[in-house]
């Protein structure tokens, strides 16, 4: 059995996004956290857009935040992330929105 240390990042709900629920692990052997849109958007074919997060994080020094397309999204919508991963540093505190 693995042993992880949990790291503690707080997590801010932004203005206007009391419901949105927090990140959260789809399953118990997920690897990473599922983060939802915080608006509805339509991405045509080829679009490219910052969707909203609604979230600000305050990661600890010496880590980072990662973000990677869900492989379903990939492959049944063609929605991906195109600088995959991409890299939310330590020292950033500022309104989190993901490319696509």
């Amino acid at each position: 059995m693995k042993s992880h240390e949990r790291v503690p990042v707080p997590v801010k709900r932004l203005d206007g996004n009391d419901d949105l629920p927090l990140p959260s692990y789809a399953t118990e052997g997920a690897a990473g956290m599922d983060v939802v849109s915080s608006e509805e958007r339509i991405l045509n074919p080829g679009d490219r857009a910052a969707v909203a997060t609604g979230l600000a994080v305050a990661i600890p020094e010496g880590y980072e935040i990662q973000i990677r397309p869900r492989s379903g999204l990939a492959l049944k919508h063609g929605i991906t992330v195109p600088n995959a991963p991409g890299t939310i540093d330590s020292d950033y505190r500022g309104y989190n929105a993901l490319p696509t």
